[in-house]
């Protein structure tokens, strides 16, 4: 299963989920000008990464299960 191309595409899109999460709770930790200018817009960015992956997963299930 990890040579399926379609799974190492969900791995990166999850990955890329987490990645996104993680920078924003950093900055919503940190506070301060930054966040006040662009944490909308990453939790923006997580929302739509975050819906990529879903639908990635769904695709797997449904084409592999």
């Amino acid at each position: 299963m990890a040579s399926d191309p379609l799974f190492i595409l969900v791995a990166v899109a999850v990955l890329i989920v987490l990645g996104i999460l993680m920078f924003g709770i950093g900055t919503f930790g940190k506070g301060g000008e930054f966040n006040k200018k662009h944490a909308n817009r990453i939790m923006r960015w997580r929302i739509g990464a975050q819906a990529v992956a879903v639908a990635l997963i769904l695709l797997f299930v449904y084409l592999r299960g």
